[in-house]
């Protein structure tokens, strides 16, 4: 109980209401922060490339590396332990641009872009995002009450 600590191409979920998920250095990765506030259940993922298709097996070992493999496991894993899509809060940060906004492969506007194309094609609307830009971020979800929180790097926390 207290602060669980998600890491990079890592997925948790909770039902506790004393947990809050945290996830730091989102550099161009996406976190992903749902919450149903009926339930309180809430889950966390932290992916780092858009498409699994890029490297299957290593889709097979660790779904939450991938957008299209991460985001629906997060939402199975929040549906086991009780939350139900049409209440479920979806807020997403991250997808920065680090290197320069030059960026050659832009991991991070394809991490945004995946994100997006997944909820869209499924129904689900995200709430808010604080995504894209020059800047790490870290993202807390309070469990408590599914209030989320994006502090970029030398910077003030703020609520999404």
């Amino acid at each position: 109980m207290g602060d669980i600590i998600v890491g990079i191409s890592e997925m948790k979920c909770s039902n506790n209401p004393k947990d809050a998920l945290i996830t730091y250095a989102l550099g161009s990765c996406i976190a992903v922060a749902v919450y149903d506030p009926v339930s309180a259940v809430g889950g966390l993922l932290h992916y780092m490339l858009p498409d699994s298709n890029l490297n299957i097996e290593k889709a097979r070992e660790c779904p939450a590396m991938f957008a299209d493999t991460g985001i629906p496991l997060l939402f199975k894993s929040c549906y086991a332990l009780g939350a139900e899509k049409r209440r479920i809060v979806v807020k997403i940060a991250g997808g920065a641009s680090i290197l320069n906004d030059g960026d050659y492969f832009r991991i991070g506007q394809k991490n945004i872009t995946a994100a997006r194309r997944i909820f869209w094609k499924n129904n689900v609307l995200i709430t808010t995002e604080d995504t894209g830009g020059t800047h790490n971020r870290t993202v807390r979800i309070q469990l408590s009450d599914g209030r989320c929180f994006v502090r970029t790097s030398g910077g003030m926390m703020k609520e999404i």
